[in-house]
C-alpha cells in the first residue's frame, strides 16, 4: 500500500497488523476433534460389547447337531469337548473341528446318561463363565443408560448453543479482503473508461487524502454503480479494491436480511464498526435495491425490516456521527426502485453509469479475455467487434470461452473465425438443437427466414443480413441475424417502420407462397406489436401527435395498484393507430417480396440445401444492399439536380 503523508498513519498501520480478524470456522477445530474423540469412545465400547457377546469361531467352524457329538462319542472319534455355556466346541481324533449348540439350563452330561453313552473315555472341559456372564450383564444393563445420557447431553449443547447464537445475528455477514490478497486493477477492466475515470478520483482520494483536503475537499461518502447485467459493476468494485489497498468489505443487498426483526439494522451497524476500525476502507453492497428500496411502499406497515436496515444505512452513512475515510460503493441494475434519501448527496454523492461498451470498448475487452487463448492469425478483432454490437462485457467473456471450449472439442489447437461466429449466436440464441422435421415444416421455415432476409436487404434504412439460417436454436426452428452496423444510441421514425416491416417478412412470406400461416410468427408479431405501442404512446411517432399517453410509471410516482388512466375514446385512438402501424409494416414486406419473389425462391432453395447463409453467400444471391450512406447520398445529388 502506498505511504500515506498523514502523521498517524504508520501508528494505524501498526495497529492493524496486530489486530486480530474474526477465526473462520473450519473443520479440524478443537470442537471437533473433541467430538471426534467422544464418538471414537463409544464406538470401542460398542465393539467391546459385541465382541465379548459374539464368538467370531461360530462363522468360521463347521456347525452339526447335538446328535451328531453324541453318536461321536459313541464311537470314540472324539479327543477332547469344550463346553462354553450353551456352545459346544468339538475336536475330533483326526484333527477336525465343529461346534454344536445345547439348552443353556440343560447338562450335556444329562442329554449322555439319556442316549446311554459313557463319556468317560473322552476329555471334557468345562469353561468358567462367571467373569464373562457378570460384564455382560454390566454391560447390557449400564451401555443403554449411558448411551442415553450422552444422546441428552449433545441435545442440551446444541440447544444452550444455539440460543447463544442468537446474539450472533447481528454481526455482520460481510467478506473482508486485505491487501494481500490476488487483486484486480484497472487495467483488467475495460470499455468503460468515463466510469474509470470516475472512480480513479476514489482511488487516489483514499491514497492522498491531504491532497484533497489542502482545497477543502471532503470525502465522498458513496458511488453507486448504474448499469445493465454483465456491464462490470462488480468488477469495477473488484478494481478499487485493489487499486486503492485498503480494507475492503463486500457484501450483498440480501445477506442484511433475516426472519427475526432488527437483525438488519444490528448488521448494517456492525459492519460500520468494522470499517471504521480499519479506515480508511470501502464497503462494497452488491444489489443494493434489495435493502435501499423506497419507503412506505411495502404492506408491513412501518416496522417494515427492510425500512428499519435502509433507516440504519442512512445514518451511518451520513448521520449525527461523522463517517470518515469509508466509502460505500453500491452496485445496482435498477436505480428506479431506490429510495430518495438514499440517492441524495452526502450519502451516494457520485452516481456512475455503466453502458454497454461501444466498438472501443468491444475490441478493449476482446484484447483481455483473448489473453492465455491461442486464435489463429485470420481472426480479426476488428471484425469481431462489428459483429457484436449490442454485447455487454459478460457476453464477450462467455462468447470468447464458448469458441475456446469449440476449439477443444474439435481437438484443435487454434480458435477460428467460425468457432467465434458460433459462440456468438449460440450466447445469443442458445445452442444448435438437432430434431427431425417434416420436408414441408422445413420448406415454410426455409421461406419464413428468407422473407425476413429480403425484406430486410431491400428496406435502405435497414442494417444488412449477417446470416440466415434453418437450423433450430433455442425455442426458434431458425433465424435471420440482422446486427446493427454501428453503435446506435437514438432511433429514427423511418428505420422503426422498415424494422416492424422487416419483422413481418416472415409472416408475408408464409401467405404469398403457401397461402396459410405458421405459429413460427409469434415471436415477430410480439415484437413487432410492442414497437408499434411504443411508438404511439411513448415516441410520439404517430399520427396522434407527439405526445407521451402511457408513460412507464417509476416505482414509487404512484401508489401500488394505480396507472395512468386515458379516457375509452383516446384508448380507441391509439390501438387503431397501432394496427395502422402493423398494416402498413405488413404491406410494405409483402410489396418488397411480390417484386422480388425470384430472388425469394432462389434464397429459400438455398437454404434447404445448406441450411445457413452467411452474409457473403447471401449477397451473392441477391446482389449488394443499399446503405444508409448510399441513400443520403442519392437524395441529396438529388436535391442538386431539382435546385439545377
Amino acid at each position: 500500500m502506498p505511504t500515506l503523508k498523514d502523521d498517524n498513519f504508520q501508528q494505524k498501520e501498526d495497529s492493524k497488523s496486530k489486530r486480530i480478524k474474526a477465526p473462520i470456522p473450519k473443520m479440524g477445530g478443537k470442537s471437533s476433534w473433541r467430538g471426534f474423540v467422544i464418538y471414537g469412545l463409544l464406538g470401542i465400547l460398542l465393539f467391546a460389547f459385541f465382541v465379548m457377546t459374539s464368538s467370531p469361531g461360530d462363522r468360521l467352524l463347521p456347525s452339526e447337531p447335538l446328535s451328531t457329538v453324541i453318536n461321536d462319542v459313541r464311537d470314540s472319534k472324539i479327543d477332547q469337548i469344550e463346553i462354553d455355556g450353551d456352545r459346544i466346541s468339538v475336536r475330533l481324533k483326526d484333527g477336525k473341528e465343529y461346534i454344536s449348540r445345547k439348552e443353556e439350563s440343560e447338562s450335556l452330561f444329562t442329554a449322555f446318561e439319556a442316549a446311554k453313552v459313557d463319556p468317560t473315555s473322552t476329555k471334557i472341559i468345562v469353561k468358567d463363565r462367571t467373569f464373562s456372564q457378570a460384564w455382560g450383564t454390566i454391560l447390557t444393563t449400564f451401555l443403554p443408560l449411558v448411551l442415553m445420557v450422552i444422546f441428552f447431553f449433545f441435545i442440551f449443547r446444541q440447544a444452550r448453543e444455539g440460543a447463544s447464537s442468537v446474539f450472533s445475528f447481528g454481526q455482520s455477514r460481510a467478506k473482508q479482503f486485505s491487501k494481500d490478497m490476488p487483486k484486480i486493477t484497472f487495467n483488467d477492466v475495460a470499455g468503460v473508461d468515463e466510469a474509470k475515470q470516475e472512480l480513479q478520483e476514489v482511488v487516489d482520494f483514499l491514497k492522498h487524502p491531504e491532497k484533497y483536503r489542502a482545497v477543502g475537499a471532503r470525502t465522498p461518502k458513496g458511488v453507486l454503480l448504474v448499469g445493465p447485467a454483465g456491464t462490470g459493476k462488480t468488477l469495477l468494485a473488484k478494481a478499487v479494491a485493489g487499486e486503492a489497498g485498503v480494507p475492503f468489505f463486500s457484501v450483498a443487498g440480501s445477506e442484511f436480511m433475516e426472519m427475526l426483526v432488527g437483525v438488519g439494522a444490528a448488521r448494517v451497524r456492525d459492519l460500520f464498526a468494522q470499517a471504521k476500525r480499519t479506515a480508511p476502507g470501502i464497503i462494497f453492497i452488491d444489489e443494493i435495491e434489495s435493502i435501499g428500496r423506497m419507503r412506505g411502499m411495502g404492506f408491513s406497515g412501518g416496522h417494515d425490516e427492510r425500512e428499519q436496515t435502509l433507516n440504519q444505512i442512512l445514518v451511518e452513512m451520513d448521520g449525527f456521527a461523522p463517517n470518515e475515510n469509508v466509502i460505500v460503493v453500491g452496485a445496482t441494475n435498477r436505480p428506479d426502485l431506490l429510495d430518495p434519501a438514499l440517492m441524495r448527496p452526502g450519502r451516494f454523492d457520485r452516481r456512475v453509469a455503466l453502458d454497454l461498451p461501444d466498438i472501443e470498448g468491444r475490441k478493449s475487452i476482446i484484447k483481455i479475455h483473448m489473453k492465455g487463448k491461442p486464435f489463429g492469425k485470420e481472426v480479426d478483432i476488428e471484425r469481431i467487434a462489428k459483429r457484436t454490437v449490442g454485447f455487454s462485457g459478460a457476453d464477450l467473456a462467455n462468447m470468447l470461452n464458448e469458441a475456446a471450449i469449440l476449439a477443444a472439442r474439435e481437438s484443435r489447437k487454434e480458435i477460428n473465425n467460425i468457432d467465434l461466429e458460433e459462440a456468438a449466436t449460440k450466447v445469443k440464441l442458445g445452442p444448435q438443437r438437432k430434431r427431425l422435421s417434416s420436408e414441408e415444416e422445413r420448406r415454410m421455415t426455409a421461406y419464413h427466414e428468407a422473407g425476413h432476409a429480403i425484406v430486410a436487404h431491400y428496406l435502405p434504412h435497414v442494417d444488412p443480413v449477417h446470416r440466415i439460417s434453418i437450423v433450430s436454436r433455442g425455442s426458434t426452428g431458425g433465424h435471420t441475424l440482422v446486427p446493427p452496423a454501428i453503435d446506435r444510441y437514438t432511433e429514427t421514425k423511418t428505420r422503426l417502420l422498415e424494422r416492424i416491416a422487416t419483422l413481418l417478412g416472415g409472416r408475408a412470406a408464409e401467405e404469398l407462397i403457401f397461402g396459410e400461416f405458421t405459429t413460427g410468427a409469434s415471436s415477430d408479431l410480439d415484437i413487432a406489436s410492442t414497437l408499434a405501442r411504443e411508438m404511439v404512446t411513448e415516441f410520439g411517432m404517430s399520427n396522434l401527435g407527439p405526445t407521451i399517453f402511457a408513460p412507464r410509471p417509476q416505482f414509487g410516482t404512484w401508489p401500488i395498484g394505480e396507472s395512468v388512466q386515458v379516457s375509452p375514446e383516446l384508448s380507441a385512438k391509439i390501438d387503431r393507430e397501432i394496427s395502422r402501424i402493423i398494416d402498413t409494416g405488413y404491406e410494405k414486406a409483402k410489396e418488397v417480396l411480390k417484386r422480388r419473389r425470384p430472388k425469394l425462391d432462389l434464397v429459400a432453395e438455398t437454404l434447404l440445401e445448406k441450411e445457413t447463409l452467411e452474409r457473403d453467400e447471401f449477397e451473392k444471391l441477391v446482389g449488394k444492399p443499399v446503405s444508409d450512406g448510399e441513400v443520403k447520398f442519392k437524395k441529396a445529388r438529388m436535391t442538386k439536380s431539382a435546385q439545377a
